[in-house]
């Protein structure tokens, strides 16, 4: 079974999200919106299959990734139901349930050093 198929995306906590935002737009050409920077890419293997990886900003107190450090990096994945049995044999710890949504499925799960790390089964 493919597991991890690319980088969704990465996500980190700032003092002023609005300033940091703008500040990557002037000087790195950025285009932000409400939900970041959306890279989108084609499938090397499959080029009619599209893919994206995004970079947000988010203000220190948020609720998105529940977790004290400042990043959070997002993993695509294949089968995240069979992943997640997996990662559950090895004793990985499993932060929450997973969420679906129109987008795809997701999960949240830690390193052995307490990074937090969201894993996104997307839809097609």
């Amino acid at each position: 079974m493919k597991k991890v198929t690319g980088l969704g995306g990465v996500f980190f906590k700032c003092e002023d999200p609005k300033a940091m935002n703008e500040w990557y737009a002037k000087n790195l050409g950025l285009p932000n919106s409400d939900y970041g920077a959306t890279f989108e890419w084609l499938d090397a293997a499959d080029p009619s299959k599209k893919g994206s990886t995004t970079w947000c900003t988010f203000p220190q107190d948020t609720k998105h990734f529940p977790s004290s450090k400042p990043f959070m990096i997002n993993y695509r994945v294949e089968n995240l139901d069979l992943l997640l049995e997996e990662l559950k044999k090895n004793d990985v710890t499993i932060v929450d349930e997973i969420a679906e949504y129109d987008y795809g499925k997701f999960v949240h799960v830690l390193d052995p050093e307490g990074n937090l790390i969201e894993l996104w089964e997307p839809k097609d």
